[in-house]
């Protein structure tokens, strides 16, 4: 026992409770994603679910190692990538938009060659985005009110990589500007600079709507919520919601499974319900409520700002996908098509937030070692005296 204690704190570190919340989380993705993919599986696997199960644990196993690494590197070095990762980010884009793969009326995929796997750029671009203005704000903290050097730079990215994101997804664009809203306010923004990225995304916004992939999808989604009507996901939804109960039918039990689109993905915490009931839902919710204030409570304790403000904006990011998500599943807003984070069956996009986990769990790491730093020459100095 003492020996795994010491290979755990050799090799696992940065803030426990977060570990935690990610182990719990991803165990229930893999549990409802190997009942929901039943469907699926009677679709383009003759019925073996078990492929699928495997190919969802592997990118679990994956995701979790990705974050390990991550949280092995210094934070601060993620900030010199920043600039290339924008760099890259931005023809990506351009390239998924005009020649990626064809889902769903929208070019949002690269196919990777070799590996038979499909990359999401806009994964790569949130990202790099969201690091990208923690490094400028936690540099131009002195000069925050300067429009040419600190304004300028910061409403370009937002906007660029914002507006090609929503000319192929209208939904992670928003979610991705609001993500920056955020981190901009915490970063000491004035409030009329703030307005004025309002201005820039909602003129990004009409481009989208106008030239992108999926403007008329994104406005007719909204006039249906607006009006009440009620699409057919959602209404097996709140059918899987309704019959799940207090305590739910039961790990593997679900009957809307068979009949609700993206029932692994998009619509997977209906499924939760259905099997594990009301009590179920509020315990994932609780997670990633937790993740949210651990994620914060790195904020609050990081003495340097570059630190405080990735572990902020990256924490949102996950906590907001994962609100909207449920919200659209439960019917408080339109339908987004934005999957539950470590939950929902994906590739790539389990990588990449197992990735920005492992940099706020980097951040936590750095502030954890500096606090023993400091503790460490507190005693020393004790001794001395």
């Amino acid at each position: 026992m003492h020996r795994i204690k010491e290979w755990t704190d050799k090799h696992i570190q940065g803030d426990p409770v977060i570990w935690l919340v990610v182990i719990c989380l991803s165990l229930i993705g893999i549990l409802v994603v190997y009942s929901a993919a039943g469907s699926l599986a009677y679709r383009f696997a003759d019925g073996n679910t078990e492929k699928y199960l495997i190919r969802h644990t592997l990118m679990v196993v994956l995701s979790l190692f990705v974050m390990w690494i991550a949280h092995k590197i210094d934070y601060r070095y993620y900030s010199k990538l920043t600039k290339y990762a924008l760099i890259v980010s931005a023809p990506l884009l351009l390239y998924a938009w005009q020649y990626g793969s064809r889902i769903n009326e929208a070019n949002r995929w690269i196919d990777l060659p070799f590996i038979g796997l499909q990359f999401q750029p806009s994964d790569l671009a949130k990202l790099a985005l969201i690091a990208a203005l923690a490094t400028m704000l936690a540099k131009r903290q002195q000069k925050i009110t300067d429009i040419k050097e600190s304004l300028i730079p910061m409403l370009a990215w937002c906007g660029g990589i914002c507006g090609l994101i929503a000319m192929t997804n209208i939904s992670t664009a928003v979610l991705l500007f609001m993500t920056c809203m955020l981190l901009l306010f915490i970063g000491r923004v004035p409030m009329k600079y703030l307005a004025m990225l309002v201005v820039v995304g909602f003129f990004a916004g009409v481009l989208a709507i106008q030239f992108g992939q999926r403007g008329g999808t994104g406005m007719s989604r909204m006039t249906n919520f607006v009006n009440g009507d009620t699409p057919y996901q959602v209404e097996q939804s709140y059918i899987a919601i309704a019959t799940g109960g207090v305590l739910g039918k039961g790990p593997g039990k679900s009957v809307q499974r068979n009949r609700l689109p993206e029932a692994f993905s998009d619509f997977v915490f209906a499924i939760i319900i259905e099997e594990y009931g009301i009590i179920g839902g509020v315990f994932v919710l609780f997670l990633y409520l937790v993740l949210l204030y651990r994620g914060m409570r790195v904020v609050a304790n990081s003495d340097r700002a570059f630190g405080g403000l990735l572990s902020a904006g990256l924490s949102f990011a996950i906590v907001i996908q994962a609100l909207v998500n449920i919200g659209v599943v439960v019917g408080l807003g339109p339908v987004t098509g934005q999957t539950l984070p470590l939950i929902s069956m994906g590739g790539t996009s389990l990588l990449f937030t197992g990735l920005a986990l492992g940099i706020i769990l980097s951040v936590s790491r750095g502030e954890q070692e500096d606090l023993s730093a400091i503790n460490g020459e507190l005693r020393n100095t004790a001794r001395a005296i």
